[in-house]
């Protein structure tokens, strides 16, 4: 068990899974706004960068794991081109804000949202081209599992594409991201949001999650045959990368 298997959002008394439904459906209505300032729109970059891995793959059929109100999804579906593109995520909440922003961006033909378990997910073998996935995989309840599932939604050749929010590893970096995130970010999360303990969930997620050349591993021992990565604006964020 990883370290951020062991942590749970609120009191932590129950199954995490359900306990992270609840959380997302509770900060739905704000989580686009705080993402985007709380990041200074930097992880609108992010989120491109991500995409654009996969650009000399033309991917047709895509998969966005955690898609939460369907930025990623949108962003994909744009740049991409991909026939058809399917947005899961555990919360209905998030997914209905999702809805209407592809309804808006015109794209309800190509992209369509589903509630999916990600350690169980209900698509066949060898279903998808591409797997794309933005600050969501922390999440998991078994990080192994749920990469082990993309793994074997995807087509042999196919390829995942992740960006995930880590802690910068330098000094003075990882010293100042820290007082950041543990100030700023949860004071002002907890005047827009009203739900402090949501984010000292996910910040303490952050924290706790393997990252880097780790990352690798765990690629390789969920099934995938390559795998690599880079760290963006100073190791706050890292873009992945694997291949089946």
């Amino acid at each position: 068990m990883y370290d951020q298997e062991k942590i749970k959002p609120y009191d932590g008394d129950g199954e995490k899974g359900k306990l992270i439904a609840e959380m997302f459906d509770n900060i739905a209505p704000t989580y686009d706004t705080l993402n985007h300032r709380l990041s200074g729109n930097i992880d609108k970059g992010w989120r491109k960068k991500a995409i654009r891995q996969l650009l000399p793959f033309r991917p047709k059929k895509m998969l966005d794991i955690a898609t939460g109100t369907g930025d990623f999804a949108i962003l994909a579906a744009n740049e991409l081109k991909p026939e058809q593109l399917i947005g899961a995520d555990i919360s209905e909440g998030m997914m209905a804000i999702g809805r209407e922003k592809v309804k808006a961006a015109g794209l309800s033909e190509v992209i369509s949202f589903q509630k999916e378990d990600c350690l169980n997910l209900s698509f066949p073998d060898y279903t998808f081209d591409a797997v794309t996935a933005a600050f969501g995989i922390r999440n998991f309840q078994n990080l192994d599992k749920g990469l082990a599932e993309i793994c074997r939604v995807l087509k042999k050749g196919g390829h995942l594409s992740i960006v995930e929010l880590t802690t910068p590893v330098s000094f003075p970096m990882k010293q100042l991201f820290r007082i950041y995130s543990n100030t700023v970010l949860l004071n002002y999360a907890k005047f827009i949001s009203k739900d402090k303990s949501a984010y000292e969930y996910l910040n303490k997620t952050v924290e706790a999650f393997p990252q880097g050349e780790r990352m690798m591993e765990i690629f390789h021992k969920a099934g995938f045959a390559k795998s690599s990565f880079r760290r963006l604006t100073f190791g706050i964020c890292t873009m992945y990368f694997a291949e089946k």
